[in-house]
């Protein structure tokens, strides 16, 4: 079946930087410090993004955050709320 997801590509997501290093570094740079313990814990941002991650329909997000947030403590119940 020929489809638009293949969860091997995941991996493979640190290689965009080898189009544009300097570009990939700021967004990478970015994406960590969004992640950040702050006013909310990066164990609640992992459940808001996988929240949006489902509205947007993306299996690569749904994928990545579904794992980051088991990581971060988060349960089954959580995450299906």
């Amino acid at each position: 079946m020929n489809t638009y997801y293949k969860p091997g590509h995941l991996s493979r997501f640190g290689e965009i930087e080898q189009g544009a290093p300097e570009l990939s570094a700021k967004f990478f740079d970015w994406y960590q410090a969004v992640f950040e313990e702050g006013a909310l814990s990066a164990r609640e941002k992992s459940l808001i993004a996988l929240g949006v991650a489902h509205a947007l329909q993306c299996a690569y997000c749904i994928d990545a955050y579904s794992t980051d947030c088991l990581e971060k403590g988060s349960d089954k119940e959580e995450m299906t709320e």
